[in-house]
């Protein structure tokens, strides 16, 4: 049983009879109080969808649901519904567009290392690579002389997600981005 503090985004717990997956985590330290620091958990419940928002001491302990990741590609969208291929059984999994809003910004049909994960056989949320490679399709022009290290400047990419890149990068190039910090984290390899 994990504490309050060693769980992370896209966990499932047991929580109040139900199975919530973690979709988002906010760690404070409130002042003038002795203990440690107080997360707030915003989770899904897994069957209905149903949004809670809770509040835990970093010490409390809490239970893991049973969960599966399985390796997936992204096949097709279907209106407000994505499909992915399990890469070893092509078993197809659905998942609605509100469920995976943010990981659609970093995925695209040639995207490697994406997980479903799976609760009660059911597909709930989507893991991503820590670092996926995109094309840049809209930027200012490359500046002649830019250094990597100079000012940053925004770049659409592929997905239609919007990113700070170096100067130098400019329309047309792969590059990797870190996709839990959402930055520039090198140009990809040819």
């Amino acid at each position: 049983m994990p504490k309050a503090s060693e769980i992370k985004k896209n966990m499932a717990i047991e929580y109040d009879g139900k199975t919530w997956i973690v979709r988002d985590i906010e760690r404070s330290v409130p002042q003038g109080r002795a203990g440690g620091s107080l997360y707030r958990m915003r989770m899904y419940d897994v069957v209905t969808d149903r949004k809670l928002d809770e509040t835990f001491k970093d010490s409390e302990m809490l239970n893991l649901a049973d969960l599966i990741r399985r390796p997936v590609m992204f096949s097709y969208a279907d209106g407000n519904e994505y499909v992915f291929m399990d890469n070893e059984d092509y078993t197809p999994y659905t998942l609605n567009k509100e469920a995976i809003e943010n990981e659609l910004l970093f995925i695209n049909e040639s995207t490697a290392g994406i997980q479903v994960i799976l609760v009660n056989e059911a597909p709930v949320a989507l893991e991503l690579p820590t670092n996926v490679e995109l094309e840049v399709i809209e930027t200012d022009p490359s500046i002649k002389g830019a250094s990597a290290t100079s000012r940053n400047k925004p770049a659409k990419l592929s997905t239609g997600a919007t990113i700070q890149v170096p100067e130098h990068i400019s329309i047309g190039d792969r590059i990797k981005v870190n996709v839990e910090e959402r930055k520039f984290a090198g140009r990809a390899e040819k």
